[in-house]
């Protein structure tokens, strides 16, 4: 989390200092002062509250500057002319390649695997579904959940080519505008709501309110704790935790597109802790040895491709191919400074064909990267120390796998359990 959080700092932070001009290090602070206070002083239930109304705000934003944007672009059909023309729809490419970003299996497997980790075993997924009150509701709570995600992750991409549609003859990053594509939201939305006074601080709200969310969950101690205790402690880990994602959000401002480094960063963790709960729920010869060693390995190997590549993207070694942008639609001052900038200009970056291959990988597949590495060493690690010689409960092992399990070693353990459960 203290390598997501930062991010999810920055965005609105960006977007605030686009549409007010107040600078981006004096809105951080202030973002998580506001976190930390209600999650301090509410709890698990300020915190539910506030994701509701900030779902509905977030939602009600995003539809607002959709639909402007589509009606100052000339309709739907327009927009997706210019996007189609711009070869900005690009459903099928199937090209095999890793070291492709995005195609169509990158997203369909890579992306797969990501969502299956956040989905799951994700510490603040988790701790949702078991806020719920029976078994049924997080189901319920699941089911919402992924129709949520589809509306919203569709309408964030149908947002991008209305960006694409409004600026296709005058590219705003490139005429300077404008440093970084992470950019382009906050400013389009200035541009479109000249006539609409009210409608830039709808979108901050609704841009804040995906991300005023902090989770935390009581300590497993060995001694238990008075309630008053507990709760002071809980509130210092709240506070300390915000003041260090305060200053993470410096080192996410060196870094390149927000999208790229969201998946990379959290690849980190969401592999190898994927991997192993997937190590007990599929191998119940599989030991804690095999699982740490396994997790950290994964660990540093994601770690070492994702930081790497951030640092080689950030030196301009690696820079992936963009797709075409145009500036037929600007001024001519505005041509003749771009002209005057790229002549002057001397790139020698290295091609991103000559980088060390692991580099080159797709960030679509950390995930999947990081879950089979922590498999693998796991499982060979567990073998070469002796396995797993205790009796499992059948319930903490995938039904896929129950037909493959030895009758006398695995699921006597159940009936085993329950038997000593009754005595209890």
């Amino acid at each position: 989390m203290l390598l997501y959080i930062p991010i999810v700092i920055y965005v609105p932070a960006l977007a605030f200092s686009q549409v007010t001009g107040i600078n981006l290090h004096l809105v951080t602070p202030l973002v998580c002062t506001v976190c930390i206070f209600y999650t301090t002083l509410g709890g698990l239930k300020a915190v539910v509250w506030t994701d509701t109304i900030q779902t509905v705000m977030m939602f009600g934003a995003l539809t607002a500057v959709m639909f402007m944007g589509v009606s100052s672009v000339g309709g739907f059909g327009e927009v997706w002319r210019r996007s189609e023309d711009g070869g900005r729809i690009d459903f099928f490419n199937f090209d095999w390649d890793p070291t492709i970003r995005h195609t169509f299996w990158t997203v369909a497997i890579g992306n797969y695997f990501s969502w299956l980790a956040s989905c799951s075993i994700n510490q603040a997924m988790v701790q949702r579904c078991l806020a719920m009150p029976s078994l049924k509701s997080a189901r319920i709570t699941i089911v919402i959940l992924v129709v949520g995600i589809m509306a919203l992750i569709s309408m964030c991409c149908y947002m991008g080519l209305v960006i694409f549609a409004y600026y296709h003859k005058c590219d705003p990053i490139t005429r300077g505008s404008i440093h970084k594509s992470d950019q382009l939201l906050p400013y389009f939305v200035m541009h479109i709501s000249s006539s609409m006074p009210g409608l830039p601080g709808l979108f901050v709200s609704g841009v804040f309110s995906a991300a005023l969310r902090q989770d935390l969950i009581k300590p497993r101690i060995k001694k238990p704790l008075s309630e008053a205790r507990a709760s002071f402690l809980m509130k210092v880990i709240v506070v300390l935790i915000g003041s260090i994602c305060v200053a993470l959000v410096f080192v996410v401002e060196k870094m390149g597109a927000l999208i790229q480094a969201t998946g990379s960063l959290s690849a980190i963790t969401a592999g190898p802790l994927l991997g192993i709960f997937t190590l007990g729920m599929f191998f119940p010869n599989a030991n804690a040895t095999g699982a740490l060693v396994g997790g950290l390995m994964s660990g540093c190997l994601i770690g070492w491709i994702s930081v790497g590549t951030q640092m080689k993207m950030a030196q301009g070694v690696i820079r992936f191919p963009q797709k075409y942008v145009s500036i037929e639609g600007c001024s001519a001052n505005w041509v003749a400074e771009y002209l005057s900038l790229t002549l002057s200009s001397e790139i020698k970056d290295k091609p991103v064909q000559d980088t060390f291959i692991l580099y080159r990988l797709s960030y679509m597949y950390y995930t999947l990267v990081g879950a089979v590495t922590a498999v693998v060493v796991g499982f060979i690690t567990s073998f070469l120390t002796g396995g797993n010689e205790k009796l499992i409960h059948e319930d903490l092992l995938s039904p896929v796998i129950y037909r493959f399990l030895k009758r006398t070693k695995q699921t006597d353990a159940k009936n085993e359990n329950e038997i000593a459960m009754t005595e209890n």
